[in-house]
């Protein structure tokens, strides 16, 4: 999902509606507008182009938030829906479909025998950090036969919440390899289910072999305040990596 500004489209004749035609023909055509940017998210999302509300070229106008996506990533059952609906200031947009008898054996639900649901598409929400940036959440379903809808979802993505449940590491795997294949920054997020966690995090960090920029974090995708937390850490280290790399920074 592509968030471009639309381009403001001016009189064309440039002239007010009120003036009337003119007989006479001019002897060059007016200039063509100037298209918009297609500049990519690094760019877009440096310090030099996010918003300003005071900016000389529009006083007294505010600017809308920059629209951000992030994506809420991880395999079966480790609460990415929660995660977006806790958090989302809109009504949460999901694809959740009753379990079958044949899909809970598939999808291994021991850990989570409460689970009575599962996302078959996507989740949707979204929340306004402050004036100048509002996310929008972009939630993965987790069973790998919905794989292959991982592309679509993470195209123009920002960045990544992956979240993982330190009772069944091997199902985390997966969506760690992505991230790091298709170089989209991330942070990992182990889920505190029922306020505790199975691992240390420096364990967790191991057994999934994550590197050591990349942030590992515990949250509480139940609490609004966790949740929000975590999503400042993805935000924040997209946009520092974005600000080094428009600076000239190169990252292998």
């Amino acid at each position: 999902m592509d968030f471009k500004p639309f381009a403001e489209v001016g009189n064309p004749l440039g002239r007010p509606s009120s003036e009337a035609p003119s007989s006479e023909v001019p002897s060059t055509p007016a200039p063509p507008q100037a298209p918009f940017s297609e500049a990519p998210f690094s760019e877009a999302l440096s310090p030099q182009a996010l918003p300003d509300a005071g900016g000389s070229g529009d006083q007294g106008r505010q600017q809308p938030p920059l629209p951000v996506k992030i994506v809420v990533a991880g395999g079966f059952g480790v609460g990415k829906t929660t995660t977006v609906s806790v958090i989302s200031e809109i009504p949460l947009l999901t694809t959740e479909a009753a379990m079958t008898e044949v899909a809970a054996e598939i999808d291994r639900t021991g850990h989570v025998p409460e689970k009575t649901t599962t996302t078959v598409a996507l989740d949707f929400g979204c929340i306004t950090i402050d004036e100048e940036i509002k996310l929008y959440l972009f939630g993965t379903p987790g069973q790998d036969r919905f794989g292959f809808m991982w592309q679509d979802l993470t195209q123009g993505a920002l960045g990544a919440l992956v979240i993982v449940d330190t009772r069944r590491l091997e199902d985390c795997y997966a969506a760690v390899d992505y991230f790091e294949h298709h170089d989209i920054p991330f942070v990992v997020a182990a889920n505190r289910f029922h306020g505790e966690l199975e691992h240390h995090l420096e364990d967790v960090r191991w057994a999934l072999a994550v590197s050591d920029e990349t942030p590992l974090i515990s949250f509480d995708a139940r609490h609004r305040r966790s949740v929000r937390d975590a999503l400042l850490s993805v935000l924040h280290m997209s946009l520092a990596r974005a600000e080094y790399e428009s600076s000239g920074g190169y990252r292998a």
